[in-house]
Order: structure tokens, then sequence, then C-alpha cells
């Protein structure tokens, strides 16, 4: 945010209470989060940001900044498992941020952009004026005072804004008060792949469901693994988890696929506990100010959104800030801006807590994530194609024929009673992702593992409104073609 607003010509501090580099989770990007990234390294013309957006790239331009490879999304329950490749191939695959050295490697290029980077930032009076903001403090020992005229806060779940203005908390739709644990390990062990699998199992971002909670194992190329759990409340309470990692190996025993994974492994940081996950602040901007969407609001890591959320939101405001800084239309388009990030926040506290809801019933809960990667793998092909307008809003949560389907059936999710109850729900499913849904999700053929397929999305073309040709022409644009472009025959 701090180097594109440099590229539109602002003059830009960026202040930080702590120093870097330093370990923090949220980790995982997808397939919509590369996008956006490529996106808008193309727009504000970032040449050192674009490689992050893919595997290959990364290792090509910056081998030695940590990072995991992500083919897909793994699932695990002790009634069966689920796979969903994000990429044909590792070049053009998704990746594990290893924070500590990927947030240096930013604000390293931020001050190579020219802009003004302090640290030891402690911030001790804020006045919002009507022009901007008065800020003072002290950065380190030295003392400073500074007027700006936007203050965007990237501090996180309530951060900065929410505890200084004393911002109020809304709750999140369908989510359950969850509780997290989690730490970083070395000498974890690779998962085996039993049989035919569209990628191996542990290049990915791993889920091992449980009822009422989840554990995720992503592996970074220096030998670090990122693993944690969360869980209901209820569910925190019985494993103990406020008491770390004597915890950790009563969530190992709860899942018995992990204790030979996790077998002879070493926390290499301390375990973090967090009493509360979910956030949702009730307001996230005014009339010169705006919280990121990391700021704003955050549900749970499980599905990996908050990469995309926050990216999507980093456009918005470049955007406004490119369009409207010094216009009259600056605070509609703040509101409009505030009321799509809580927009979008919501769709995901949806379709999470259907999930947590599903968690002893894996069924509905597959049936319940082809909802979102029907949508995703959807709206990222519309966006390749130069189609936004088919894919409007996170989830799709905009569009007249998917978004109130989808969300009755995200409700529904939270009542299901029995087998019969489940197969009717996951009939319904696949009726409404079936105009969207270009992966064959839901294919009983391919037994919950579902490949990255060229011949899925020419076949598709219809459904966003164009021919095998420009199928072709967007996945060569993309790469998936590691080689060299097979013969299509139409037909």
């Amino acid at each position: 945010m701090a180097m594109i607003a440099h590229r539109l010509g602002l003059s830009v501090v960026l202040l930080e209470q702590g120093r870097h580099p330093r370990v923090v989770i949220g980790e995982s990007t997808t397939p919509l989060s590369n996008l956006l990234l490529e996106r808008l390294s193309a727009t504000y013309d970032l040449p050192r940001v674009a490689p992050l957006a893919k595997w290959g790239s990364w290792q090509r331009a910056y081998p030695r900044v940590a990072c995991g490879l992500k083919r897909g999304f793994s699932f695990f329950h002790e009634t069966g498992q689920m796979l969903v490749a994000a990429s044909p191939h590792d070049a053009i695959a998704d990746t594990h941020w290893y924070r500590a050295e990927v947030d240096h490697f930013l604000v390293v290029e931020a001050e190579k952009f020219g802009v003004e980077y302090y640290d030891r930032v402690r911030i001790e009076s804020l006045d919002l004026l009507e022009g901007g903001t008065d800020l003072a403090g002290w950065t380190g020992e030295v003392e400073f005072c500074l007027r700006a005229k936007f203050l965007i806060d990237a501090t996180g779940p309530r951060g900065f804004l929410h505890h200084t203005l004393g911002l109020g908390e809304d709750s999140l739709p369908g989510m359950p008060a969850t509780e997290s644990l989690y730490s970083h390990f070395r000498g974890v062990n690779r998962t085996e792949n039993e049989g035919e699998t569209p990628y191996p199992v542990d290049d990915a971002a791993v889920h091992h469901i449980f009822d009422g909670g989840w554990v995720w194992v992503l592996r970074f190329n220096n030998g670090v693994t990122s693993a944690g759990v969360a869980a209901t409340s209820e569910v925190a309470r019985e494993l103990g988890l406020s008491e770390g990692e004597p915890a950790w190996q009563r969530v190992l025993d709860r899942v018995p696929a992990l204790q030979k994974q996790f077998d002879g492994a070493v926390a290499c940081q301390p375990f973090r506990y967090m009493p509360v996950v979910s956030f949702r602040s009730s307001a996230i901007a005014g009339g010169r100010w705006a919280m990121l969407p990391s700021a704003a609001g955050f549900v749970d890591p499980l599905l990996s959104t908050g990469f995309a959320l926050t990216l999507m939101g980093v456009e918005r405001l470049a955007r406004i800030l490119g369009r409207y800084f010094e216009s009259d239309e600056l605070v509609g388009q703040l509101q409009r801006y505030a009321e799509q990030t809580d927009g979008e926040l919501v769709a995901a506290s949806r379709l999470i807590g259907a999930l947590y809801a599903t968690m002893s019933n894996f069924p509905a809960f597959t049936a319940v994530s082809m909802l979102y990667f029907a949508a995703v793998s959807f709206a990222e092909t519309a966006f390749r194609l130069g189609k936004p307008e088919l894919a409007t809003g996170f989830l799709l949560r905009e569009h007249a024929g998917f978004g109130p389907a989808s969300r009755r059936l995200l409700e529904r999710a939270h009542v299901l009673r029995g087998v019969d109850d489940t197969g009717a729900f996951r009939d319904e499913v696949l009726r409404v992702i079936a105009p969207f849904n270009v992966g064959r999700f839901g294919d009983p053929a391919l037994r919950n593992s579902y490949p990255v397929c060229a011949e899925d999305l020419l076949r598709a073309g219809s459904k966003l409104g164009v021919g095998r040709d420009e199928i072709v022409s967007m996945l060569d644009r993309s790469g998936f073609y590691q080689s060299h472009r097979p013969t299509l025959v139409s037909g």
C-alpha cells in the first residue's frame, strides 16, 4: 500500500510499532490473491513485487527469501479426504509466505521507492482533523510530530485505530467463538501420498478436520513448518489451548494422522495462544482515514481468505487515492469502500461458519467447500479473461444468481440432520454451482480429488461467454502449459 501510494505521487510515511524481521502468521496465498498481486504490480509498476505472485518466478528472483510451495488445498478427516489443486504445475503454483523474511523484504523495497520508514514507533496522541490527522509520539528515543492528509491503518485486528478511537465490535454471522494455538516447527515428517493424487499432498495448505476444530500444516522451503489449531471455544477448553505446548500434544492425540508426522518435531518458536480469533470492527473508514481489510476484521485461517480480502482492499483504496484524494467525492468513496470491505468479511464469515458447523459431517463439509471453490475458480477465470463484470463481489456475493442461493445454503448447513438431509443438501449445492463450475467440482468420478485440467476450462467456455480460442489464449498468458501447448481438437 505504501509503495502504491508513492507511485501515485503522494508523500508517504510508514510507521511500525515493532522491528523487522519478526515472526507472524497469516501465511498462505491463493490463486485469487496471487492474481490480485499480479494486477497491482502491473497497474502500479512494481516489478520487484511481481515475482512473489508465483512459486517459479519467486524461486528465480528471490531464492533466499523463504516461502513454501502451495499446489492446492488438502483436507483430511477420519472418514475421508478431499484434494483440490490450484495449479497444474509448480512453476505457477501459489505460495506460503515465511512472513519474517517476506515482510522484511517488502519494507526494504518500500524504502527503496522513497517511502519514509520508521520503526520502534509509539504513537501517544492522535487528532483527527477536517483536513487530515495529527500524530505525535516517539520513534526509538526521538520525539516526532506528523501531519498526514490521510491515514491508513494496517495494524491488524483490534489494532491502532480500533483501540485509539474506541471503536466497537460487531458480531460475525454464522461464526462460533473460536480460539487458536500455533507455532513454527522443525523436523516435521512428510505425509506419504496414497494412490494417485493431483499433487504431493503436503505441498499444499493442509487441513486436518475434526469435530469443532481443525489443524493447519504449511511447509516452507527453509525447513520450517507452520502448524496450529483453531477450534470452537468449547473444544478449546477441552484441549486446554491456553496451556500452550502441553495442549499441542493433546491436539496430536485428537488427530492420530498427525502423531506420526510430528514425531520428533521440535517447536522453534514459542507457542502462541489466541483467546479470540475472529473480529469485526464497527467502523472501517472515516473522512480522512481507512483500515485495510486486515485491520477491519478477521474470520479464521480456514481457506486462506485473508490475503485475497486485504489485496482487494489495497486495490480499492489505491483507486480511491488515485482518483478522489483531493475530491469532494472522497468521503462517499470511503463509505462505499467500508461497505464493500464489511460485506466481504461477512461473506467469508458465513462460509467459514458453515464449515465449522459441518466439521463432524465430512460429506456436508465437502459440499459447503464446493461453494467456495466453484466461486473463486470462476472469478479467477473471469478476471484472467478480462471479464470482471461476471464475478461481482468476493465469493460472487453480488451475483444475482449465485449470491442469495449460496447464502441460503450456508444457513441451511447449520441445521443438517442425517444422511438423507446431507445428500439433498449436496444435490442442491451442485445445482447452484452448475452455471459457475469450471472445475468439475462434485463429479463422483473424481472421488473428491480435483486436478486443474485445461479441458475442463475449455468445456466451460460457454459459462463465461467465450470460445475455446479465448480460453487457450488465457491459459497461454497465465503460464498454464509448462513446456508447450498441446494440440486441441474441437468437438
